[in-house]
């Protein structure tokens, strides 16, 4: 290859090919950057809540959160890497999330462990709400391949729901 044709690459636009038009790759990556920052949002609180457990049922609840953070973690790279694959960009910086993060901080210095997960079952039933949404997006512009992975994430969003409304319940 020679220098102009290499730099002609590298000073191209990042267009992956796609056959979505390019509205629907806007909507989708826009969607789907949303729910990528909210992601990242609920994993820094779900640690952060982690790291601050405290009482009679911490390593329960401390093993809980651990196993949730790492499952929402897992989420992050399947969907930023479903961006480019459309041929979106995607998020980044912190200072990027922050501006798109719907999910809210809790920097408060001590929260109770009742008060913790009840927090985190809100945050994730409000993720599984904007997951919906976004799949709607999807689904109104025939992209199957992201609205399957948003099928499986809803579900596991529920489940995590579901932990922690049952272990914040009173018998």
């Amino acid at each position: 290859m020679d220098k102009d044709a290499a730099k002609h690459r590298r000073d191209a636009p990042m267009q992956t090919p796609t056959d979505l038009k390019s509205n629907a790759v806007r909507d989708i990556a826009g969607s789907l950057n949303l729910v990528l920052a909210d992601v990242f949002a609920l994993y820094l609180k779900t640690k952060n809540f982690h790291w601050h457990m405290s009482g009679p049922h911490f390593r329960d609840y401390h093993l809980l959160l651990d196993e949730q953070a790492d499952q929402i973690f897992d989420m992050t790279d399947p969907i930023a890497e479903r961006v480019r694959k459309l041929g979106g960009t995607t998020l980044r910086s912190v200072g990027h999330i922050a501006r798109l993060q719907r999910v809210l901080d809790n920097d408060a210095d001590f929260v109770t462990p009742e008060d913790m997960l009840a927090e985190l079952r809100d945050d994730n039933q409000q993720l599984a709400t904007h997951m919906r949404e976004a799949h709607s997006v999807c689904d109104e512009h025939g992209d199957v391949g992201s609205a399957s992975l948003l099928e499986t994430w809803i579900d596991e969003a529920e489940r995590r729901t579901w932990f922690l409304f049952e272990t914040t319940r009173r018998a």
